[in-house]
């Protein structure tokens, strides 16, 4: 049994994230993490795999920068890490990210299962989770806060899921692609000795050529970013009993053509 998990490193949610003069989004000298979301992902696939004996392997799709989110990975016991890039690469949508990992999935062979966190909170958006899927041809799970039961030999999965509605149990046949919620666990911490074997760790490099793909047509792009306008906000603390609170508002709303 073998799962795979996909990761990547993020600005720190704390950073102030600017656009510079060339339209690029910067966060300075802010440290990156790993994915918020993802922490919940790593330490489902490092259960999966400890629970049913088999491994699991952490992919990175992206720069060197996400070496640190692939590091902290093994640190927190997941058995193996590959980084996944290619200059052709730079500028491309969604879609080739998710042809990639869908590339890099089929290369390892064996894999059962495929776990990504609920979404990227530096682009936030979870897209890619259903577009990998899709190119897997694999069923596609999401939203789920616990898997309930996972049968190898007869390569069937049964998870709840968190709906708005409510919950929902969806049983499927594996291999298949989940996403996961942050009620599904609690994160370990690496230990110390974890992080030492991390830190020494060699991260092979896939390129392109090494997964024998070639990217799709990027439909979409982003030139150039721009900050948010900057706003002056004044605060009116409104005097007078109600009627008089309410008829200024009302003045204020029909001066701002709210009303």
């Amino acid at each position: 049994m073998h799962v795979v998990v996909f990761t990547r490193s993020t600005p720190d949610t704390a950073a102030k994230v600017e656009v510079d003069a060339n339209g690029q989004v910067t966060w300075g000298d802010a440290a990156t993490v790993v994915n918020p979301w993802d922490e919940y992902s790593l330490e489902e696939a490092i259960l999966q795999a400890q629970n049913n004996g088999g491994k699991s392997t952490v992919i990175a799709i992206g720069t060197e920068m996400h070496n640190d989110a692939l590091k902290h990975s093994l640190a927190m016991g997941l058995d193996a890490a590959i980084r996944v890039w290619d200059d052709a690469l730079e500028g491309t949508d969604s879609l080739a990210w998710a042809t990639v990992a869908a590339a890099a999935v089929n290369k390892l062979g064996d894999v059962d299962l495929v776990i990504f966190g609920k979404e990227s909170v530096d682009v936030g958006t979870d897209q890619h989770n259903y577009q990998t899927a899709r190119k897997l041809g694999w069923p596609m799970l999401s939203y789920v806060a616990q898997i309930l039961e996972v049968d190898y030999d007869a390569k069937t999965i049964k998870v709840e899921r968190m709906l708005e509605q409510g919950r929902q149990i969806v049983t499927s046949k594996l291999p298949a692609v989940i996403s996961v919620m942050k009620d599904i666990n609690e994160p370990r911490y690496p230990s110390f000795i974890g992080i030492r074997k991390a830190s020494k760790a060699e991260i092979p490099v896939w390129s392109l050529a090494d997964l024998g793909v070639d990217l799709p047509a990027t439909h979409t792009s982003t030139p150039t970013f721009k900050n948010l306008p900057k706003v002056d906000i004044q605060v009116e603390i409104m005097q007078g009993d109600i009627d008089e609170q309410v008829a200024t508002l009302v003045d204020r709303l029909l001066e701002e053509k709210v009303l």
